[in-house]
């Protein structure tokens, strides 16, 4: 299992990375474009749609997109689509997981499909539009939710239930603890200012998500690292209590060793337009 997520992780990056480095972002929205309709073919399939449905549903998530594309959507300002996005994310999201696993399927299926697909679309736009304001902004985005997931683990695997009794979500997720949490916060927090300062030392062209933040206030940027961190956790979770309604532990075995899309992209779908959102509002 190790050797396969291995190479399926090297294969990633591989792809992933050339075509993030581009000097035009046209090859990494590309991509990005087809891993979105792969993971709304997952979610139609976590749904209970038949695989013929399921695929309909990639393509047209994947049509969506490039019609966005093509309208020149990653060019304009959408600071009214981030703050509908952000708002239903943390409203929406707190919602769902509080009413827990059972509730889900008692929701409308061509709801539930319709719910994931814009999610998806409106990350896929998102992460395109991070991508054409450059490649420090994106990837200071996309870093913050790697470190949140390596330092939830690592705190989680140490220090999980030593200061906390209670689980995270032990209905939804019973591994994840509250020790893990808090290790993730404290992990992006210190990613934050060391990014900040990396900003200042080097003078980047295009400054990160966290230097855009820092201009306006130091205590700003501390929140917001709070913030996206609870957020990826909500992510997490979302994807989590929609697999155990399912009945599945992976999203697909579209990549060997790591499960599916979803289970790669889950943290990311709320935090791409949350930092838009806050990259909009500061920028107004």
């Amino acid at each position: 299992m190790l050797k396969q997520r291995v190479i399926t992780a090297l294969v990633m990056l591989l792809i992933l990375l050339p075509a993030m480095f581009y000097r035009s972002p046209e090859p990494f929205c590309a991509i990005a474009l087809l891993l979105i309709a792969a993971g709304a073919w997952e979610w139609a399939r976590l749904n209970g749609y038949a695989q013929s449905a399921a695929l309909g549903v990639g393509v047209v998530s994947g049509l969506l997109c490039a019609a966005a594309w093509w309208s020149g959507w990653l060019d304009r300002s959408l600071a009214g689509l981030w703050l509908a996005a952000g708002a239903i994310w943390v409203l929406a999201g707190a919602w769902v997981l509080y009413r827990g696993v059972a509730a889900w399927a008692v929701h409308p299926r061509a709801l539930r499909l319709l719910a994931g697909l814009l999610a998806l679309c409106v990350a896929w736009l998102a992460v395109a539009q991070a991508r054409v304001i450059g490649i420090n902004f994106l990837l200071s985005i996309l870093v913050l939710v790697w470190v949140a997931d390596i330092g939830a683990y690592f705190a989680g695997r140490t220090f999980g239930g030593r200061f906390s009794r209670s689980k995270l979500a032990p209905s939804i997720s019973p591994g994840k603890s509250w020790e893990g949490v808090w290790g993730g916060m404290a992990g992006v927090m210190a990613l934050a200012f060391a990014w900040r300062w990396a900003d200042a030392a080097w003078a980047g062209n295009v400054p990160s998500f966290y230097t855009q933040l820092a201009r306006q206030s130091g205590w700003l940027l501390l929140i917001a690292a709070i913030f996206m961190t609870a957020m990826s956790v909500v992510g997490d979770l979302f994807e989590s209590l929609v697999k155990r309604s399912a009945g599945v532990k992976d999203s697909s075995g579209l990549l060997p060793g790591h499960g599916g899309v979803l289970d790669r992209v889950d943290a990311l779908l709320p935090t791409l337009p949350l930092a838009m959102m806050l990259y909009s509002v500061w920028q107004s």
